[in-house]
């Protein structure tokens, strides 16, 4: 179980690693190009969205590694999930229902990720 986890956040972390990061850092011209809903959307939000993408990484990877408060591992997992939700909800009212292929399979890892972290409870 615990190799399955750490194949899952593996991926779950690069892939959020680099998405968070880019709100993060990046501006609101260079993200429209791959994120077309941060048009719409205030920079602020776009950021903090980032900024919990990061942070979840942070929580799938930290607690389990080191042993301190590994249940915060499967609280990063339900936290994507949701994200995942959010996202599904935001390009389904956007009209964009051709989207939704990538945060469907994000939303079944995150939703696997959470599963598998019940290892350390």
């Amino acid at each position: 179980m615990q190799i399955a986890y750490w194949i899952v956040a593996g991926v779950l972390g690069v892939f959020y690693l680099y998405s968070g990061g880019a709100k993060l850092l990046r501006t609101r011209e260079r993200l429209q190009p791959m994120m077309k809903w941060v048009r719409g959307a205030p920079m602020g939000a776009v950021r903090l969205i980032g900024a919990l993408e990061v942070l979840a990484v942070i929580g799938l990877v930290l607690p389990p590694l080191t042993g301190v408060a590994p249940g915060l591992a499967l609280a990063a997992a339900v936290g994507l999930v949701l994200v995942q939700v959010a996202a599904i909800i935001l390009h389904l009212v956007r009209g964009e229902a051709r989207q939704l292929g990538l945060n469907v399979g994000l939303l079944v890892l995150a939703g696997v990720a959470a599963w598998l972290a019940m290892v350390w409870l």
